[in-house]
């Protein structure tokens, strides 16, 4: 049968309406790419990995930033461009989601893509701060192979749009693994009034942890039994990069405070940050843009971020949790069965399980 999302199922998350998409692109101006690498090499090598391009909007990133943080629920990873992230509270490139062992081609692909974009990189200015993260595909995908090269990036980058988001086994997901089934990408998006003004929140998800076991209901529902069949082969912890945007106006204090919150979205599925888990969470802002060379007669650059009420701050947690839960859900409902590496399969989660609560 055909794949669906969670709520094609009959199940939602939660209390708050979601967009239009249901997608971290109903953000207006958010896009998103991928590149899929799915191919049989060897009679026990398969490649099942990808790239997965996120752009907080459609314009040159690196001459006009956005504001953003970041949060480690747990540090097992392999990021590149978080400490400046964390430090300057700004995302000057598109961000980039990928295997673990091809973090360096993507991160050069990139690199490239952006010199070309601005001649004065390196030149007449500074360099530039890149973010690429990822998880661990090497159970299905031929990670030692390094298939993943530098112009896949780009591509990535310059196939990203807006409207609906391909989910499942597409791009940095197609080798993904969660909670003992096929994970990879989904997505999902919270909207509600903050005064006069509404405001959406968006998370997209490349989903890689869990055993079956671990599985939590949708909603918070009746605990499943653990599985009868358990993982057959002891594989990594596994983890998820998390990946937040708002057209909320927030600064970056405010942001890193929304990442944090990305953890109670996760622990519902069943997560709880194994010890070799890398959980990292990446939130920006498309509200304001942040010149790379401002006007040399402003001193001060003037920006208005949302009160920092109590209510309105917990309404943005709240959705935020919602929409991190619903995109692992997608990541899951979405993916298909898959056959890869070394003849090793990852089973579609059977909507059974979601539905009555057995494993």
């Amino acid at each position: 049968m055909n794949r669906v999302r969670l709520r094609d199922l009959g199940l939602s998350i939660g209390r708050y309406e979601t967009g239009k998409y249901n997608a971290i692109t109903d953000i207006p101006g958010v896009m998103v790419g991928h590149v899929t690498l799915s191919e049989q090499i060897a009679e026990d090598r398969a490649i099942r990995t990808g790239v997965t391009a996120i752009l907080p909007h459609p314009d040159n990133l690196f001459r006009e930033k956005v504001l953003g943080s970041c949060h480690v629920i747990n540090g097992f990873g392999k990021t590149v461009g978080t400490i400046q992230l964390q430090e300057l509270g700004t995302i000057e490139s598109p961000i980039l989601l990928t295997n673990t062992l091809s973090v360096p081609a993507v991160l050069e692909g990139t690199i490239r893509y952006l010199l070309d974009q601005n001649l004065e990189i390196g030149d007449t200015t500074g360099t530039v701060n890149v973010i690429v993260g990822e998880c661990n595909d090497g159970y299905l995908n031929d990670i030692r192979g390094l298939h993943v090269r530098p112009g896949h990036a780009r591509q990535a980058i310059q196939s990203a749009k807006s409207g609906v988001v391909e989910e499942g086994c597409v791009g940095a997901g197609t080798g993904m693994s969660c909670l003992g089934y096929k994970g990879g990408i989904g997505t999902s998006s919270r909207i509600a009034a903050f005064g006069q003004r509404q405001y959406t929140i968006g998370a997209l998800v490349l989903s890689n942890f869990g055993k079956k076991a671990d599985l939590r209901l949708p909603g918070g529902g009746v605990l499943p039994v653990s599985s009868p069949d358990p993982d057959k082969e002891k594989t990594p912890d596994g983890s998820i990069m998390i990946i937040l945007a708002t057209d909320a106006p927030l600064s970056e204090r405010q942001l890193g405070r929304i990442a944090k919150r990305a953890a109670f979205g996760l622990s519902r599925t069943g997560s709880y940050a194994a010890h070799g888990s890398g959980d990292i969470v990446i939130a920006f802002s498309t509200a304001h843009r942040i010149p790379h060379r401002p006007e040399p007669h402003q001193d001060t650059l003037p920006y208005a971020f949302l009160r920092e009420d109590g209510e309105w701050m917990s309404r943005l947690f709240e959705m935020t949790a919602e929409a991190v839960e619903e995109a692992i859900w997608n990541s899951l409902c979405m993916a298909s069965t898959t056959v890869g590496q070394k003849g090793r399969v990852r089973e579609a989660i059977p909507y059974h399980i979601l539905l009555a609560g057995r494993v």
